[in-house]
């Protein structure tokens, strides 16, 4: 293994792993699976608790590693030991307060599939989670980064995590990676990158069903095409300070960093000015010289992939800048891009993400904020999106259109807090739950007690209430659909009607813990389009109950038009007669409930990962069931504000 930024330093070496390695990895996880779901959660988080610990203690020479292997700033490093070692406290806080073995069933082996721009952080939050819920782990780290990977399984190891139940397999995607997916034993799927990559293992494990009859889940949390709007308020030394930070820390390499920077035209001249400018004193070079800024990218695929991006849109005659004494660190020892800035005519122009120091620029007028919020959306992406601006009113027009897991307000769009800003995107960029958030642990159970949503939120709403204005709006259709059913003599749909708006926590807000001068807000929101499918019509009720409970719209196959015509008025409007939604990726589908046997199911979930567009996922029940978990039915959704930014908050004076 080579050093990025200098590939005369041979970081260390690696075995990869052999087909005969991965078949024997899986036997060993299987007879672990028992085990480790038994071990007490008090004494998996204690376990979580002292890798943390270890992780503190070896801060310097995991800093040398992840500066070495991954071409990472000293900052970023630091940064990046700190979040796994949240991480892993986080996850175990939660199993310790919320968890119980006689309530919670592990899925059994789980295999997580973890990127190179953070090798430790993604990797720790990934396999923390999977072992705090009780299942054993079988680890593919990123093939450019396996060194800071094995050096984390070592110190899990050490902190008591059996041998059997925390296993690493490195090696290429194509062999190592496809194998372990392929394998029936695998029962659930851990992946951060990209969204390409999402979709083929989505079909691996498509139809493959757990010991219960359910979908095994795959967790996603894939790219972003991610957009900052300013406009002519914002104070323009924050906003490129913001931008610059956004865009080229970790020479760009990161999920959540900004890709287009939207200025209002009134501004843009003088931004553009100002951003060159700050941009000229970036330092790029190898970060074991801790005056640099900015490292070099992975390694010569990436760079070259970048470098064609850039010289495509030079000769398509867009205005193409970067600075000049940034140049000559292209031709070093190392795989660099220089910082640049594109300015594009509009967002369409871009047809993927790019992974790398490349900030893209857009124009528009004050009149067309609308247009160009629909612009951000079409892309379908909806991982990060920021705005500046000194007026309230366009922070509320971008917020409530904004389709992104986590939203910036007057503050860069970078470096997301585990338990503060929960991170993770929706629509192609991502599957959901958050990652660092209070919902993660909940999809890698096969089962968990019916007041799990309750239980999960209790501990932190006695401290500090909800805000739940908007979740009783929502409520409004499953109150009439109620009343509708004791009407009709149907006491079951009632209860379980009822039962349903007990438990949803859907429209709820929730201020989270954060730093002074900055206001953190969580909250959950409807799925808006559900798609039920069921043989008799209780079920078909039921599921349309959990989908009014969550506030979203159920959409029922035509055949099943007779049984909505009864139904009241207020609800008929929450049910959409639409066919072919399986197959037709231009129809929007957010989840899928499925009441009905496994050939059904199978054929249902094989459809999907057909179907163009988002990875959607299939909550299954078996004929009659009513447990449906409400969370499934959910996004979740951070907001971050800069309540410093324009003009100070009143916070602030209380200090001292």
């Amino acid at each position: 293994m080579r050093n990025p930024a200098n590939h005369s330093d041979v970081v260390g070496q690696v075995q990869e792993a052999t087909t005969a390695d991965v078949d024997q990895a899986l036997a060993h996880a299987e007879a672990a699976a028992a085990p480790w779901a038994a071990t007490p959660p008090a004494e998996r988080a204690a376990a979580l608790l002292r890798t943390a610990d270890l992780l503190e203690e070896r801060i310097q020479p995991l800093m040398g590693l992840l500066m070495r292997e991954a071409g990472k700033s000293a900052s970023n490093a630091i940064a990046e030991v700190r979040e796994a070692v949240d991480f892993l406290r986080y996850y175990a806080a939660q199993v310790q307060s919320t968890f119980d073995n006689a309530t919670h069933i592990p899925l059994g082996p789980v295999a997580c599939i973890s990127p190179w721009n953070f090798p430790l952080a993604i990797f720790m939050g990934q396999v923390a989670a999977a072992l705090a819920a009780g299942n054993p782990v079988l680890a593919k780290p990123a093939e450019q980064t396996p060194l800071i990977a094995a050096e984390a399984v070592r110190l899990l190891w050490q902190a008591g995590v059996p041998r059997a139940a925390m296993q690493l397999l490195p090696g290429q995607g194509e062999t190592v990676g496809a194998r372990l997916i392929g394998d029936a034993r695998v029962m659930g799927v851990m992946f951060t990158g990209s969204t390409e990559v999402a979709r083929i293992l989505q079909r691996t494990v498509a139809g493959r069903l757990d010991a219960a009859g359910r979908p095994i889940p795959l967790i996603a949390e894939t790219g972003g095409q991610n957009a900052m709007i300013v406009d002519s308020s914002a104070l323009v030394e924050q906003v490129v300070g913001d931008a610059v930070s956004s865009a080229f820390d970790s020479a760009g390499q990161r999920c959540s960093a900004l890709r287009v920077l939207c200025v209002q035209e009134d501004a843009a001249d003088r931004v553009v000015e100002m951003l060159q400018g700050a941009m000229g004193e970036l330092r790029v070079g190898n970060p074991g010289e801790l005056r640099v800024d900015v490292g070099p990218v992975i390694d010569a695929e990436a760079q070259a992939g970048i470098t064609q991006h850039i010289e495509n849109f030079k000769a398509q005659g867009h205005r193409v800048f970067q600075h000049p004494q940034h140049l000559a660190t292209a031709t070093s020892q190392g795989t660099f891009v220089p910082p640049t800035l594109i300015e594009l005519n509009h967002i369409g122009e871009l047809q993927r993400e790019v992974f790398g120091p490349v900030l893209h620029l857009v124009r528009y007028a004050r009149n067309d904020l609308d247009q160009l919020l629909d612009q951000i959306n079409a892309t379908g992406y909806g991982l990060t999106q920021g705005v500046h601006t000194r007026i309230d009113e366009t922070i509320a027009r971008v917020v409530n259109r904004a389709h992104a897991g986590n939203v910036y307000v007057n503050r860069n769009m970078v470096g997301a807090v585990v338990g503060v800003q929960p991170f993770g995107g929706e629509g192609l960029s991502g599957t959901g739950p958050k990652a660092g958030g209070p919902l993660y642990l909940l999809r890698l159970v096969s089962q968990r007690p019916a007041d799990a949503l309750a239980r999960t939120f209790a501990e932190a709403d006695r401290t500090s209430p909800p805000d739940t204005e908007r979740r009783e709006r929502l409520l409004a259709p499953l109150t009439t659909l109620e009343q509708w059913a004791q009407l009709q003599g149907n006491a079951a749909l009632a209860a379980t009607c009822q039962r349903f708006a007990q438990q949803t926590q859907s429209g709820t807000a929730r201020t989270l813990p954060g730093p002074t001068g900055e206001r953190n807000v969580y909250t959950l929101a409807p799925r808006a389009r559900v798609l039920c499918l069921a043989q008799s019509a209780d079920d078909l009720l039921v599921q349309t109950a959990a989908v009014l409970a969550t506030g979203g719209t159920a959409l029922w196959p035509n055949a099943q038009a007779q049984l909505r015509t009864p139904l009241p008025t207020l609800v008929q409007a929450q049910i959409l007669l639409q066919d072919n939604t399986l197959n037709d990726g231009t129809l929007a589908l957010d989840a899928v409930l499925h009441h009905g046997d496994a050939p059904s199911l199978q054929a249902v979930c094989t459809a999907l990962a057909r179907r163009a567009g988002p990875i959607v996922g299939v909550t299954a029940l078996q004929p009659g069931a009513t447990d449906i978990p409400l969370e499934r039915l959910l996004i979740e959704r951070a907001l971050s504000v800069n309540t410093a930014a324009a003009g100070g908050n009143a916070s602030l004076m209380t200090i001292g």
